[in-house]
């Protein structure tokens, strides 16, 4: 049986997502909790692998099993045996073609930036924070030249190991809600350190350091060595996987979408 579930957690209590020596990542942890739910080994695949530090609300994972057990065990049962930095909010039987990384044709991610002059107390390690007043909308000005399908390579980390610097994004969006800034994206797949980079390189145009036109120029020139610092991972979050609807996965509440995460 195949079993697809999502899940949320607070970074700042893993070393990441993907297994490692030593343990202390969200992979381990989950794995853990369903093996004692399911009487045997249980190896999961997320939709995106996430680094130290950053956030989930809308991560979904499928794991196989042998074991025949109710939705509500790997619901509330293996939430009785996770940390408390991290959850499970539902789960659903898929046919063997789904897969969690592979079927997914958008991530979408969201960045919480608080811009005022004094540090967070509350948000730390749950927001970023940056203490240069920042134009807005000069950021989505900004924002909006990364919306198609671009080579990402200036905003693409050393050691990423995707295939290609190409890829489609979808969305880019900058708000305010007072001293909050609140960056949304979302785009088919995003390199390693993708989001981050992006998200300095925009910091940079909203405190006028560059022109908008500059993002543009950076795209163009694909060269890393121009564009900002990779941003602190304290406020980025994956908030939501995006599935054909003939998958049926439970709709969820989410951050990011205003309707169902499920097409």
């Amino acid at each position: 049986m195949r079993i697809a579930l999502g899940v949320e957690y607070d970074g700042n209590a893993f070393r990441g997502w993907q297994t490692q020596t030593g343990g202390g990542t969200v992979q381990d942890e989950l794995e853990a909790a369903l093996a004692r739910i399911a009487g045997e080994s249980v190896s999961i695949v997320c939709a995106g692998r996430t680094d130290a530090g950053v956030h989930a609300t809308g991560q979904v994972v499928h794991f196989e099993t042998t074991a025949n057990r109710p939705l509500t065990a790997w619901v509330r049962g293996v939430n009785t045996f996770l940390a408390p930095a991290v959850a499970v909010r539902w789960a659903q039987p898929v046919a063997e073609g789904f897969h969690a990384r592979f079927s997914a044709y958008g991530r979408c991610y969201r960045y919480l930036l608080i811009n005022r002059p004094q540090r967070p107390g509350v948000w730390h390690g749950r927001a970023g924070w940056y203490h240069h007043p920042l134009d807005e909308n000069a950021m989505q000005r900004a924002a909006d030249l990364l919306i198609g399908e671009h080579d990402f390579s200036c905003f693409r980390a050393a050691d990423c190991q995707a295939k290609s610097p190409v890829k489609l994004v979808r969305h880019a969006k900058v708000g305010r809600f007072g001293d909050m800034l609140v960056l949304d994206f979302e785009a088919g797949a995003f390199l390693h350190h993708m989001v981050r980079n992006m998200v300095g390189s925009l910091l940079y145009v909203g405190q006028g350091k560059h022109p908008p036109e500059w993002i543009g120029q950076l795209l163009a020139s694909r060269d890393r060595t121009r564009a900002a610092p990779t941003f602190s991972a304290a406020g980025l979050y994956l908030v939501g996987v995006r599935y054909e609807s003939h998958w049926h996965l439970p709709i969820a509440d989410n951050p990011f979408l205003p309707g169902p995460a499920v097409l």
